[in-house]
């Protein structure tokens, strides 16, 4: 049992699950506009979210304990380096135009964990209300917008509409992470929660996920794509509901983080 626990935590410590979470947004990215799969790009984005993840929770843990890590903090350092390896193996498979349209979220995640300018000592992450929309950004503009650009899709209105409609999903997603941290977190950083309060900002994710089931109807002609994300909607309203300070500690880092996994599986078996 102990072993399995700590298989587990290791899983969801060396952001394995979150990886999955984004490959799953980028195939379902792939079923959606029926794109071939794109084993480099897919791949670079997996092992790369691993990568940027692990640099932003640990850079600054190793930095001060470098001489004193954890066994469980040095193992996840090295798998940190094996993944930013292959990433870089994924990363010569793939076209300059593609390598250079990841540059600036790949800054927006270098940033968000160290000071932009020299001297300075606050990061993108502690900036005022900026923490949500840097996350929203990265993670949408990586699994909406990247799969469709190396596809050679031209940006039109329905694209646009995807895009946004996954932008407010992730705040959706983001939003029972803030909850959690209400306890942990700065003032200053003013989150959503912090701002207007739990309950509301509960309601402006009921709204936000109002608004991609909206997009949903009227951008998606697959009529079984229109179903799974009947229950991809309860099934967040359900989690954010039911979100909050004082939650199980893998409620969100695990159930919440899981819903994108969820989605990607229903389809594929509906497929």
């Amino acid at each position: 049992m102990k072993i399995l626990k700590s298989i587990f935590e290791f899983y969801i410590n060396s952001s394995i699950h979150v990886a999955l979470s984004v490959y799953a947004l980028v195939r379902i990215t792939e079923l959606y506009f029926n794109l071939p799969y794109n084993e480099s790009l897919d791949y670079f984005i997996f092992y790369g979210t691993i990568t940027g993840y692990n640099f932003v929770k640990y850079a600054g843990i190793a930095k001060l304990h470098h001489m004193s890590l954890t066994k469980n903090l040095r193992l996840i350092q090295i798998f940190s380096l094996l993944c930013f390896l292959l990433t870089l193996f994924y990363a010569f498979q793939l076209s300059q135009q593609i390598l250079v349209l990841f540059l600036p979220f790949a800054a927006l995640t270098l940033f968000y964990a160290i000071p932009i300018f020299k001297g300075l000592t606050i990061n993108l992450r502690n900036m005022a209300s900026l923490k949500i929309i840097i996350v929203a950004l990265v993670w949408a503009g990586v699994t909406a917008l990247l799969p469709l650009i190396a596809a050679t899709i031209k940006i039109d209105t329905t694209i646009i509409f995807y895009f946004i409609a996954r932008l407010l999903l992730v705040v959706v997603l983001i939003l029972p992470f803030d909850i959690r941290d209400m306890k942990y977190d700065k003032k200053h950083l003013q989150t959503i929660p912090q701002l207007i309060g739990v309950e509301r900002a509960k309601k402006v994710g009921f709204v936000l996920l109002g608004l991609t089931m909206v997009v949903e109807f009227f951008t998606t002609p697959n009529q079984n794509f229109k179903t799974v994300y009947i229950f991809v909607f309860v099934l967040l309203l359900f989690l954010l509901q039911r979100s909050k300070i004082k939650q199980p500690k893998y409620y969100a880092s695990f159930w919440v983080e899981a819903v994108p996994v969820f989605w990607f599986a229903f389809l594929v078996i509906l497929s």
